[in-house]
């Protein structure tokens, strides 16, 4: 399998297979956060215009990796990184947070940031390996507790 990163276009005929690709990496986290993962809202729609407004990266044909960079005023947020089941252990994460911390770096941005449910405690050990720190918690509207962890790493 080719480990070079590419960036989709709104177009690309790999579209349903990240849509399948990030269903199928997030399925663990049902029946263990509350409320559920936002990729349920997520549409071969919203897929294509996250391509066009932002970015979206995978690799493999079809994708075994992927993630979504989105510029902020002073970050750039990676979400829906998700990597295939039988392909974890791999380095693909790693490989996706090195592409996000170019990408930063390329588009004069300090950090890349993040956010990790509060009950997925080995995303907050796998983050921080990679020399994460958490800055915060936010909490989804109607709830009482924190429900996310933001985690920053500067570039």
């Amino acid at each position: 399998m080719d480990l070079t990163p590419y960036r989709m276009g709104p177009d690309d005929p790999d579209l349903p297979d990240i849509l399948s690709l990030i269903q199928t990496a997030f399925a663990y986290m049902d029946g263990r956060i509350d409320p559920p993962s936002s990729m349920y809202q997520l549409t071969l729609a919203t897929l294509s215009n996250q391509a066009e407004t932002a970015e979206i990266w995978a690799i493999g044909r079809p994708p075994k990796a992927c993630a979504f960079l989105t510029p902020k005023a002073d970050s750039l947020y990676l979400g829906k990184l998700a990597v295939a089941p039988e392909s974890r252990g791999q380095g693909l994460a790693r490989r996706l947070v090195g592409l996000a911390e170019e990408r930063a770096r390329a588009l004069r941005l300090p950090r890349i940031e993040l956010q990790t449910r509060i009950e997925l405690t080995e995303n907050h050990t796998a983050f921080a390996a990679m020399r994460f720190q958490e800055i915060g918690r936010t909490t989804h509207t109607g709830y009482d507790r924190p429900t996310s962890i933001t985690f920053s790493k500067a570039v």
